[in-house]
């Protein structure tokens, strides 16, 4: 496993392929109070690049660039806040999507623990901390256990999604679970214009 930190943008030339796995760290949960700091990625190949932002201007073409590219797959543990995150500091609707923790509330009714703790120990035996999730992400210098903390969210979504993709085409959920995710960036949208607790649908 390799864990690469970069400033301010991804470098050039590096190809993630079809799907590449996505999440943020901010300076909280509100995307309109709490900035963005950090997205990292992942092509599934064991290897994660940590993208520290520069907050005073965002400017990060190929991060945005790769997001916004409607041939590449985000795959997202809880895309709702990621994406608001993303098109609230970066301008990008990050498109086509897949959560797998959507993916898992249709999959896994037999449990309510979706977190991505969960889905690692279940589906992959695999142990992963959580230990830096409540942090300082807008720190000039990042430690070395926040850079192996973000690398650890990306670094299974692939796996995850396979095992997901599996268990959702059991149950004949798959269908249903790709127009949740063909959804997910107007619920984002919706979150930012301050729908975030009303129930649209409702009577």
């Amino acid at each position: 496993m390799t864990v690469q930190h970069h400033m301010g943008d991804l470098p050039a030339a590096i190809d993630f392929g079809s799907s590449v796995a996505v999440d943020t760290e901010a300076m909280g949960l509100n995307p309109h109070r709490d900035p963005l700091c950090v997205v990292q990625l992942s092509a599934g190949d064991g290897d994660a690049h940590v993208v520290q932002l520069n907050r005073s201007t965002y400017d990060c073409p190929r991060l945005k660039a790769l997001l916004g590219d409607p041939q590449v797959t985000k795959i997202f543990h809880y895309a709702r806040f990621d994406l608001a995150t993303l098109e609230r500091y970066l301008g990008i609707e990050a498109s086509p999507v897949y959560c797998t923790k959507i993916a898992s509330k249709l999959a896994r009714t037999y449990t309510d623990r979706h977190g991505l703790k969960d889905l690692c120990k279940e589906l992959l035996s695999v142990d992963i901390s959580k230990q830096q999730q409540s942090s300082d992400w807008g720190a000039d210098t990042l430690s070395e256990a926040q850079v192996n903390y973000a690398a650890s969210d990306v670094l299974y979504l692939h796996a995850l999604k396979e095992k997901l993709d599996a268990m959702l085409l059991r149950e004949a959920r798959y269908p249903l679970a790709q127009a949740a995710f063909t959804f997910l960036p107007v619920r984002a949208r919706l979150d930012l214009a301050g729908w975030a607790d009303d129930d649209i649908f409702a009577h």
